[in-house]
Formats: C-alpha cells, structure tokens, sequence
C-alpha cells in the first residue's frame, strides 16, 4: 500500500540543522497494522505526518498506491489524504460546539455525499463503536474514553483504506485504552489498514508488526502471526 524508500527529513533553521529522519526505508501492505515505537525525539511523530501527507520529505521517495507522490502539491496531496487517510490523535481533537452525531458527520462534509447517505453512515458507524446512546451529546458530556470512540468513528466513517493513530491511548485509563485497541484490531481484522505510534509495548502487541526507531532511523522490525494472549 506504501513505500517509503531512502525518506529523509531534515529541519534548519538559521544555525542548527536536525535529522528528524535519516534514509528511512519501510514497506505497509494493505491489511496491515503496524506499530512505531521508539524514544521521545526519535521521528515517530514526524514519519507518521509523512505517511498521512500532512508533511513532505526532504529526500527520497514516498509511493502511496503505486504512485510516487513525494513531489505532489499540497492541494493534490491533500485530495489523495481525504480520499484514503483518517487520524486518530491522542487528544481527540472534537469540536466541542458540535454533538458527538455531528462531529463524525464533519468528516463527510467534504466528500460531495448526500446528506440522506451521511446521516446513515454516521448512525452505522455510531453503532459500529459503541456510541450512538451519546448521538447528540457534546464532547464536555462524554468520559475520555468515550470521545476516542467518537475519534475512532470520525476517521472510518468515510471508508478510507488506511487509519494512522498517534498515541491513540495516550490520554485514556488502561481499561478504556484496551477498549480502543480492540476497537482498532477489530478494523484491521476487517481490512483496514493501520499504522500507530505509541509508547506501549502492550498496545504494540495488537498490532502485526512492530517497527521500531532511534534517532531517525529504523533499527529493528520484528512481526507476529497474532496478538499474544494478555
């Protein structure tokens, strides 16, 4: 699904010059779950905002669906992420003025879909995750563990064939972040393919692959058939 062969990023300012990533070569197939761990510092942050086109390499080459797109505008980059990428981020990133129904429904408003269709997919996909008795709640009126399903809703309502979760339990207990992980493998399970970063080696075990980085670089990959018994 992806390739990403020689990927550097590099951030300079006037004096100082720092190597976010350094010649970073990884392959995701469709289907996958993937999870990047690694030290505070090492590039997690940054590698998954290149993967989800929210920022560009300084070097190498990204192909995403069998096309090269490490030198596409931002305007086709973001076309390509609308079609294809939902987020999921630690801080769930709501709109606080908008019920939970209508939040999820936001992630559709840009895709041309009748409202008829959105209303239904928004009811499925509440349903999906455990949320639609909190339909039209507010955000203030949700528990934490609560709005990261409303999060987790947001980012699959519109079909996109790749999530990328940045410490989507970060913020959560541990009973409500197994929640989400399950939640997250049950995706997979389904086809969608996912790409996480977290700091949990427990979390990590959802996922079919590990990818772990240090100072910019991929030092090990190790995978797993299936998720060790908790």
């Amino acid at each position: 699904m992806l390739k990403l062969h020689n990927l550097s990023k590099v951030y300079r300012t006037e004096d100082v010059e720092t190597a976010a990533l350094d010649s970073v070569n990884i392959e995701i197939a469709q289907g996958e779950f993937a999870a990047i761990m690694g030290p505070s510092g090492c590039g997690k942050s940054t590698l998954l905002n290149i993967i989800g086109m929210l920022d560009t390499p300084s070097s190498g080459d990204y192909h995403f669906m069998n096309e090269i797109i490490s030198n596409h505008s931002e305007s086709k980059l973001a076309d390509i992420r609308k079609r294809n990428v939902g987020f999921i981020f630690q801080s769930f990133n709501l709109i606080d003025e908008l019920t939970v129904a209508e939040n999820i429904e936001l992630a559709l408003l840009y895709h041309n879909i009748p409202t008829a269709e959105r209303r239904d997919r928004v009811a499925s996909v509440m349903d999906k995750v455990g949320i639609a008795h909190r339909a039209k709640h507010m955000p203030g009126q949700l528990s934490g563990g609560q709005q990261q399903r409303v999060a987790v809703a947001r980012a699959v309502v519109g079909d996109q064939a790749m999530i990328l979760a940045d410490e989507p339990t970060g913020n959560l207990d541990s009973a409500h972040g197994q929640e989400v992980m399950e939640m997250l493998q049950g995706l997979n399970d389904e086809g969608t393919t996912i790409v996480m970063v977290t700091h949990s080696k427990a979390h990590a075990d959802y996922a079919k692959r590990t990818i772990n980085l240090f100072d910019g670089h991929v030092v090990t990959e190790n995978f797993r058939a299936t998720r060790q018994a908790s």
